[in-house]
């Protein structure tokens, strides 16, 4: 991005980031139970799913979360907020640069890829 975070909101980014990656694992953990437990399609329709699925949300983990350093901390909490996984309380204790710089890229990144609903 070629701006770095201010200090206050990347000390906050650092200690929200767990809770964060983990709800978005829960959310995956849903879906695969989800595609599991669909009985309507055969064990192995339900296994490529699965697996097709895993793929997917790696690379959006990936792309959210890996690379964690101040200067990409701006890119992954936009990601974030356009995978609706920041709450309204969380972005909001960001400083109102960070939110709107935050706002005006998750427009963006929420436009190019968004997690299919399967």
């Amino acid at each position: 991005m070629g701006k770095d975070i201010r200090e206050s909101d990347w000390k906050f980014f650092r200690e929200i980031h767990p809770a964060v990656l983990a709800r978005f694992c829960d959310r995956i953990l849903s879906e695969v139970t989800r595609l599991a437990n669909d009985s309507s399609t055969s064990s192995h329709e339900r296994y490529l799913l699965i697996f097709d699925l895993i793929q997917q949300r790696n690379a959006d983990i990936a792309t959210a979360f890996d690379d964690f350093r101040r200067s990409t901390a701006i890119r992954q909490l936009a990601i974030m907020h356009s995978r609706e996984l920041l709450s309204n309380e969380e972005l909001a204790r960001f400083s109102s640069e960070t939110q709107d710089s935050v706002k005006s890229l998750s427009e963006i990144y929420g436009t190019i890829k968004k997690p299919d609903p399967q």
